[in-house]
């Protein structure tokens, strides 16, 4: 059983780790191979403690924490970063920035866990949604993001891997 926390100073070693090898995973055969060959634990490290230690930072950190004390899963929110939009009518946008979990312990619910404690502090802080942006080819993720209440939403942009375009998809929720 896991239990979610604010993330601090000491979990950034272990959520750099969960995330390089997340990354490696998650986008074996979607992203390049040099570009996930050349992502160091080391220098993720260096950029989430300058992240942690940013006065002006507006973004929340979570890490699920499992019964031995140790991190398997980070995720990260904030407010929405691109244009504001509304179903209906006006309220402002949260915004889930990355969320990977131990690539040997997915599927046990402890993304889902992370996104749900995210979802609470967002509502908490006057978040009427949230968005997240998925690469077109991660189904998986794409399913366990639908599964958790959201829907494409037809926006797209695209990101440039090592001279490689891979287009990412817009997802939406609703609180």
């Amino acid at each position: 059983m896991v239990h979610v926390r604010e993330m601090d100073e000491a979990d950034v070693g272990a959520v750099s780790a969960i995330r390089v090898r997340g990354w490696r995973a998650a986008y074996a055969g979607i992203v390049p191979r040099t570009y996930l060959g050349a992502l160091t634990i080391e220098d993720d490290a260096a950029q989430r403690r300058r992240m942690l230690s940013h006065p002006g930072r507006t973004s929340r950190d979570l890490v699920a924490i499992d019964d031995r004390g140790d991190a398997v899963g980070w995720v990260c929110f904030g407010p929405c970063r691109s244009e504001a939009y509304a179903l209906g009518e006006v309220y402002s946008l949260g915004e889930v920035y990355a969320l990977y979990v131990s690539p040997d312990l997915t599927g046990q619910g402890i993304g889902g866990k992370l996104l749900e404690e995210a979802h609470a502090q967002m509502k908490a802080r006057g978040f009427g949604g949230s968005v997240l942006w998925v690469l077109a080819d991660n189904r998986r993720a794409q399913q366990f993001y639908e599964r958790s209440g959201y829907e494409a939403d037809s926006a797209t942009q695209d990101d440039v891997y090592d001279e490689v375009t891979l287009t990412e998809l817009r997802f939406r929720r609703v609180f």
